[in-house]
């Protein structure tokens, strides 16, 4: 065994020659230079020390100190998708406003019964089925999306041939015109109760009404006795802008009067 202060200058040495990751030609130099002088000094029953285990402390490792850049901006440079395309087929049927076909650009053009939209949407005006088609005789090279009514109709239509238009309507048989059915009146006497038709009046002996028509003899009195005194109605008189002026002030203070009742209502309440 060596004394403390033979091996101090060994040790003085390898601090000496302590390589770090970026010098490597220190470090095969001073393997060479331990390995020889252990040899030399030391016998050959004498382990020598690791060298690993003697430079593990002395490594150096460098770590990120923050996230790498650019993860913030991904997302705007790959945006979802807009979803164009074709949303209804061939023969399907579709409602007034129904989205057809969404594009950027006009790749198709609106046909019969279509629109297109602002931003190239072409949709239903009216309701039936989709088409897509071509029409020379408008244009060479273009398509066009079109609505018909009927299932088995085809687009284009012959040239100068009337359009067929529904407007939004349903046809409708016509119903037949039903007769006046005249009044009931119904009577409780001791066999039960009765319903019977009211009976016209005849013009010789009074008033003439329409079949079935009830009235009382006292409002037609009243009514005579008017016509009678010639006491008549003052026509109405759209250009006689003073009587609009007093409809329009009544109705105002009738409509003041009730809200002054209503707010006296909810004070009652309180």
């Amino acid at each position: 065994m060596f004394k403390p202060r033979v091996l101090a200058p060994l040790r003085a040495l390898e601090r000496a020659f302590t390589p770090t990751i970026r010098s490597t030609n220190a470090l095969s130099q001073s393997q060479s230079v331990l390995r020889t002088l252990s040899a030399s000094t030391f016998p050959k029953t004498t382990p020598t020390p690791s060298l690993s285990r003697t430079l593990l402390p002395f490594s150096q490792v460098r770590y990120a100190s923050h996230a790498s850049q650019g993860t913030a901006n991904r997302h705007s440079r790959d945006p979802a998708g807009k979803r164009l395309g074709a949303k209804r087929s061939g023969g399907e049927y579709v409602v007034p406003g129904c989205i057809i076909f969404r594009q950027r650009g006009s790749k198709w053009f609106p046909g019969e019964n279509c629109a297109m939209g602002r931003d190239h949407t072409i949709y239903a005006t009216q309701a039936g089925y989709v088409q897509y088609y071509l029409d020379p005789l408008k244009h060479s090279e273009r398509r066009f999306i079109g609505v018909v009514f009927n299932k088995d109709e085809k687009l284009p239509h012959p040239r100068n041939a009337p359009s067929r238009r529904k407007l939004n309507m349903v046809s409708v048989p016509m119903a037949e015109k039903v007769v006046g059915q005249s009044d009931l009146v119904a009577s409780v006497d001791e066999n039960g109760v009765q319903v019977s038709d009211v009976a016209a009046v005849d013009a010789q002996s009074g008033p003439q009404w329409r079949p079935g028509y009830m009235y009382r003899d006292a409002n037609w009195q009243i009514g005579r006795a008017a016509e009678a005194a010639g006491i008549t109605a003052m026509p109405y008189d759209r250009r006689n802008r003073w009587l609009a002026w007093r409809k329009r002030e009544q109705r105002a203070e009738r409509a003041a009067q009730m809200k002054s009742l209503k707010g006296k209502k909810k004070t009652s309440k309180k």
